[in-house]
């Protein structure tokens, strides 16, 4: 026996709290099993959510300090009902889902996220437990089974104690599929449960709401699915929007948990991060996003290179189109950044109207160029040289010359007697005089002044 200090129905709402918190917990696990990033709502975000379906005015909502009701805090514009709905100043229309197609695939309704328009796209999903389903299958195969015959075809079987050749096809097929899901259900590979997907649409004048709700019937009809305009049931299918209106909307079809997930909104057109965290933790100021660009159904995308500290990029595409200029618009927005310079190495000019027009220098380099450079000017510094030492290890290495302690030790003896000259000719040919070795004065005569790459 089990004892328990709480009378007959009675429900402590900190027990109902801790379970409700338990369940959300393991969906959350469940979750984070596939995804790649999910996690809980705080609650700031949570208020701004629920404001967000309740409001036409999008901002943040701050936690009170003092505890407060919902309804005190999230309530900004006035809902009026009848056949035509509004909120606030916006009309409001609605449409739901009745019929579906033969088969559904991942995703069916993503071209939902392609318009350019807002709209509210709602999933509720009442699941039943096992048993639940099953007496509800059993139910509705009872009842297209008993459709198979009229009552004049049953009285003639009676009579004439002959089976009616002919039964109604449809209702035959309904009964057979309401057996298979019977199976499904029995070998656990499916649930089952009452789908409520609603789609709601606003806008401040009568006639473009109701285009927009137009464009939104004509893409789901255009899919196989079979809708209906809310108008007598419009304020119920907007309160079924809403988080926690499980009674709200009677237009709720029996489905299994395969057509559910085929079905909700699970796929979107990426956004892009809203800020570039890294610069903002380099440089303490507050980092948008690198540009903003337009992607399909009018989503505004926002660029950031960045992903932690790691802002390589490669940029691939067939010759004429628009590469240099995309390369060309990120340095200029880069300088969007606080303290921030950009170094372009071109080829062809491409980046020359761009640096020019920001006030930059463009510097061309070549034998034909007046501008020369000179690497060694200051290693007269411990660490430049350090630096030069190993450049000039590399530069030989390309040369087929094997770099051995030896070569090492003559190169940094070049490099230090190199140093106490003055900083003009601290040059790759000064240092090729220095060297005693026939092998590295080889090596790097190809960067000297009587070689091709010495000016």
């Amino acid at each position: 026996f089990v004892d328990s200090d709480r009378s007959e129905g009675e429900r402590d709402w900190r027990q109902e709290l801790l379970r409700f918190r338990d369940e959300t917990d393991r969906v959350l696990d469940l979750l984070s099993g596939f995804m790649p990033e999910v996690r809980a709502l705080d609650d700031a975000e949570t208020l701004t959510y629920l404001h967000g379906t309740i409001s036409t005015r999008r901002h943040t909502v701050v936690v009170p300090e003092t505890p407060i009701y919902l309804d005190g805090i999230l309530v900004d514009a006035p809902f009026t009902g009848g056949l035509e709905p509004m909120l606030g100043e916006q009309h409001l229309r609605a449409l739901t889902i009745l019929g579906f197609p033969n088969l559904t695939r991942p995703g069916i309704l993503d071209a939902l996220n392609h318009q350019d328009f807002a709209y509210r796209w709602m999933t509720r999903f009442i699941p039943l437990d096992k048993e639940e389903a099953t007496k509800a299958l059993t139910r509705l195969r009872r009842q297209w089974f008993a459709k198979r015959k009229s009552i004049v075809a049953i009285l003639r079987e009676v009579v004439t104690n002959e089976p009616v050749p002919l039964v109604d096809s449809d209702a035959n097929n309904k009964a057979l599929d309401a057996d298979e899901a019977l199976q499904a259900l029995g070998g656990d590979h499916v649930g089952f449960g009452y789908l409520t997907t609603s789609v709601a649409v606003w806008d401040e004048g009568r006639q473009a709401a109701a285009e927009k709700l137009r464009a939104v019937e004509r893409i789901v009809n255009g899919l196989g699915f079979t809708t209906i305009r809310e108008g007598v049931n419009a304020v119920e299918a907007w309160l079924g929007s809403l988080p926690g209106h499980v009674y709200a909307n009677v237009r709720q079809p029996l489905i299994h948990t395969l057509n559910l997930a085929h079905l909700m909104p699970l796929s979107s057109v990426w956004a892009g991060p809203s800020a570039n965290e890294h610069l903002a933790k380099v440089t303490q100021t507050e980092a948008p996003p690198l540009l903003f660009a337009e992607t399909s159904g009018s989503t505004p995308f926002r660029l950031s290179t960045h992903v932690d500290d790691v802002g390589h990029m490669l940029i691939v595409g067939p010759t004429g189109a628009g590469k240099s200029v995309l390369l060309s618009l990120i340095a200029l927005q880069f300088r969007r950044y606080a303290g921030t310079q950009v170094y372009v190495f071109d080829k062809g000019n491409s980046a020359r109207a761009a640096t020019l027009a920001m006030g930059g220098e463009h510097h061309a380099l070549g034998a034909d160029g007046s501008l020369a450079l000179q690497p060694l000017r200051e290693i007269d510094d411990q660490a430049t040289r350090s630096w030069a030492a190993e450049w000039i290890a590399s530069l030989i290495t390309h040369e087929n010359v094997t770099v051995t302690p030896e070569v090492k030790e003559a190169i940094w003896s070049a490099l230090t007697s190199l140093s106490s000259a003055p900083a003009q000719e601290r040059t790759l040919t000064g240092l090729s005089v220095l060297l005693q070795s026939n092998a590295l004065k080889s090596a790097l005569m190809p960067y000297t002044l009587d070689g091709p790459y010495g000016r």
